[in-house]
């Protein structure tokens, strides 16, 4: 992970520090118990709950410094403080897919809580870059595998 800023909304970074929470204060405990239990059945070389526990444990300590490093390189973008002129970082957008005349919403977010299946898009993906300063009733075009797409921005809220 590099030394940039990791930027994120308010919901992202507390979802980040949930998750964090979590495995440090929750499941470590859990771990530490399976762990226990396994060493109870005695013979560590062939004990597969063993070994799986330990590679539990090796993957979640790994999440973890992930996460303190996120959290530590942190920069919030919060929506009170938004100029909703243009898109940035933290705005919600709904935009006319022209083609198909279909609404859609997205959020810009960082790429650390990007997803799209919760209509969280990456300020660096493709939509991301072009979205990004643009006004409404500004017209947007994306290249996509299945060819251009082209948006209008319609609204920037800071949801």
């Amino acid at each position: 992970m590099s030394n940039e800023e990791i930027i994120l909304t308010r919901e992202g970074l507390d979802k980040l520090q949930a998750e964090l929470d979590d495995l440090k204060y929750v499941k470590r405990k859990e771990l530490a118990a399976r762990i226990k239990l396994a060493i109870s059945y005695g013979d560590l070389k062939e004990n597969s709950e063993y070994h799986s526990a330990k590679d539990d444990q090796a993957f979640m300590e790994t999440r973890i410094m992930q996460l303190e490093k996120m959290l530590n390189k942190a920069k919030v973008v919060e929506a009170g403080q938004m100029d909703l002129s243009n898109v940035q970082i933290g705005s919600t957008v709904i935009l006319n897919d022209i083609e198909f005349s279909e609404k859609v919403e997205y959020k810009i977010v960082g790429p650390a809580e990007a997803d799209v299946v919760d209509n969280k898009i990456s300020y660096e993906s493709p939509l991301g870059k072009e979205l990004l300063g643009k006004k409404v009733g500004d017209k947007i075009r994306v290249a996509a595998p299945m060819g251009e797409i082209q948006y209008e921005l319609l609204e920037i809220r800071a949801v």
